[in-house]
């Protein structure tokens, strides 16, 4: 044990320097999260006390000792029911994490029921979307261009965004993890306007050009004839219906190391 100070009693190890320097920055995260808070104040009351019982203990103040043990007996509940709505916003902040949402991955089905049932109303009632899934390659040039939402997926939330009258529904929406990460974003349009018989509108052409120069997955309704499209690997498959796009998704989103070619004829061939 690598020795830093030595004061009579007391020995400074490097152990002991890096736990102080662990609870000092966690301290310190905490204070900053509830800062501007009335929970602010308390918590720097309960930082003296605990540093009033530390230093009590080293002196052997016995009676002060004794009123600190009283208190402490008591200070982890009386901490949860006075800290309740910043523990709350903690646990919050936590579960947001980039970090955390990596090691803790959010259920692929969850996310992709939301998006079906989404997608679904939105065909029914000719409500004009395009989803954005991004995989391996990176799309941070697109999202930035839209403007940030950061909030979990929820169906309701994707019908409010692509609302006719929502200012946000004219644009693509970019969805990570669990995440809907920006709306209203402007994706490169495809240089094909036909398919076949098929002429293509705004949004086709977007969902086909980002699919051209990335890996992401782009979901796309119809506000003329409510059609359910997907545009993967530079190809557009039209007329899906709800089940049908929920086991493509499902597919592709889960597969392991298959290319997004490979994925997308294996399911076209099971339907």
């Amino acid at each position: 044990m690598i020795e830093i100070l030595k004061i009579g009693f007391l020995h400074l190890t490097l152990i002991d320097l890096i736990d102080i320097l662990v609870v000092s920055l966690i301290i310190r995260q905490l204070y900053m999260w509830m800062k501007g808070t009335i929970a602010a104040q308390i918590f720097l009351g309960l930082l003296f006390i605990v540093l009033l019982s530390f230093v009590s203990g080293l002196v052997n103040l016995k009676l002060l000792n004794w009123l600190l043990r009283l208190v402490s007996d008591v200070w982890i509940i009386a901490f949860i029911i006075l800290f309740q709505p910043e523990l709350r916003r903690l646990l919050m902040l936590v579960g947001n994490n980039p970090v955390f949402r990596l090691i803790f991955k959010p259920s692929v089905t969850a996310v992709i029921d939301e998006i079906i049932e989404a997608v679904g109303e939105m065909s029914q009632k000719q409500i004009g979307a395009l989803i954005v899934i991004p995989r391996q390659t990176g799309i941070r040039s697109i999202i930035e261009t839209g403007v940030p939402i950061q909030a979990k997926v929820t169906k309701e939330l994707l019908l409010t965004i692509f609302f006719p009258r929502s200012p946000l529904h004219d644009g693509a929406v970019v969805i990570s993890g669990d995440r809907v990460e920006a709306a209203a974003c402007t994706l490169p349009l495809s240089a094909q306007s036909r398919i076949g018989n098929f002429l293509l509108g705004t949004r086709h052409r977007a969902a086909l050009g980002l699919s051209e120069i990335s890996d992401a997955i782009v979901i796309v309704v119809s506000e003329e004839t409510g059609t359910i499209s997907v545009a993967e690997a530079g190809k557009l498959t039209r007329g899906l219906s709800p089940e049908g796009l929920r086991k493509k998704l499902l597919a592709e989103l889960q597969a392991g190391d298959k290319t997004p070619k490979e994925i997308f004829e294996e399911v076209s061939q099971s339907e």
